[in-house]
């Protein structure tokens, strides 16, 4: 995998991370961390994707390297915001 790939794989994990933090209604933090939730979120929605039986859907391939667009972005979402529930200020008053 050359530099220019790996950049442009970043850049979409980033830009779908950054989708699912907005879907879910929290932030985990800035760019590079929207790039790990991006990753994150395409490891966890291939998952349910083929749990499911469910296609892959807007793949993007970056030189041998498919990435799931659609099923990033709703991974990001989901991981978004089970560590949200996980996370948060609880008022015990």
């Amino acid at each position: 995998m050359s530099l220019f790939e790996f950049l442009a794989l970043v850049v979409i994990a980033a830009v779908a991370g950054g989708i699912g933090q907005a879907i879910a209604g929290y932030s985990l933090g800035g760019c590079l961390v929207s790039a790990v939730v991006g990753f994150i979120g395409a490891l966890l929605g291939m998952w349910i994707a083929r749990q499911l039986g469910l296609p892959e859907l807007w793949v993007i391939n970056i030189g041998s390297r498919p990435f799931p667009v659609i099923w990033s972005i709703i991974g990001s979402a989901l991981f978004t915001v089970v560590i949200g529930v996980l996370t948060r200020d609880r008022d015990w008053a």
